[in-house]
């Protein structure tokens, strides 16, 4: 080569490093806090609890909380007021030195979390098996007469009164739970907001890791690729298919979310 050539290929190669822009370090993490949220008759204990020691194990913030859908609570509070705990174990992490922010949920939880990113700004979902749609025809099918019920008392003026109703979750069936009408409502209404139309319905700019499981339930393997695609376009939207049944998908999902996390708190 000769010397002009090679002072040229010199010059060529310094104006690329000087104008490409910079790596982005990703912040210690011990800045990295997550929210994890169990599945339907759940408890923090079961199925989400080796997802949540993975990511400690890993040296992140996790707060693996109980929420209303759980075996003890029985949809003791309104979904609003759901979100409001989702919002106060994000704020326990933000004073705990979180910079970045996540919010997970396996199942119920799943859909919850979009539920969660369809109103509150934060830096990454993930969805593990998300299942419990109350608009899908399972549904309708087997808790339309509840739900009726429900809005019927709530038209009385007796939505503040518990009565038994119907929850139904795909591996037991129906199963009762003692609660308010109104709160039974706002959880189960196809017309409310714990739906299918969560998917769509995740803020811009917020990325998802959607999970599914090889083995997973039938109804949803069957939606699976719909959801994914109603989900909001982001260059680190991603689908990972872990070899799993829907209950122990956080677990064998646990590598994957934790890769995810470190790819998403470097852009």
């Amino acid at each position: 080569m000769k010397p002009r050539i090679q002072f040229m290929a010199v010059v060529l190669l310094l104006l690329a490093v000087l104008l490409s822009p910079p790596l982005r370090a990703a912040p210690p993490v011990q800045e990295i806090g997550i929210v994890v949220m169990h599945g339907k008759g759940g408890s923090p204990g079961r199925f989400v609890n080796v997802l949540a020691e993975a990511l400690e194990k890993e040296g992140f913030l996790v707060a693996n909380i109980e929420m209303p859908w759980s075996a003890r609570r029985h949809y003791d509070v309104e979904l609003d007021a759901a979100v409001g705990e989702a919002s106060r174990a994000l704020d326990e992490l933000r004073a705990r030195g979180a910079k970045k922010l996540f919010v997970s949920g396996h199942s119920q939880g799943g859909i919850f979390a979009l539920l969660y990113g369809a109103r509150h700004k934060v830096d990454g979902l993930v969805a593990i098996v998300p299942g419990g749609a109350v608009d899908v025809k399972v549904y309708l099918s087997t808790l339309g007469s509840d739900v009726a019920r429900a809005r019927q008392m709530i038209a009385d003026g007796r939505g503040q009164e518990k009565a038994e109703f119907a929850d139904y979750e795909a591996s037991r069936g129906t199963n009762p739970v003692t609660t308010t009408a109104s709160s039974y409502l706002s959880w189960f209404d196809p017309n409310g907001a714990h739906t299918s139309r969560v998917f769509s319905q995740v803020l811009p700019g917020v990325p998802v890791l959607h999970v599914s499981a090889t083995r997973d339930y039938p109804g949803l393997l069957r939606f699976r690729e719909q959801n994914h695609a109603a989900i909001p376009a982001h260059p680190l939207k991603r689908m990972a298919v872990v070899d799993s049944d829907h209950l122990n998908a956080p677990a064998a999902a646990a590598p994957e979310v934790l890769r995810w996390v470190r790819e998403v708190t470097t852009q």
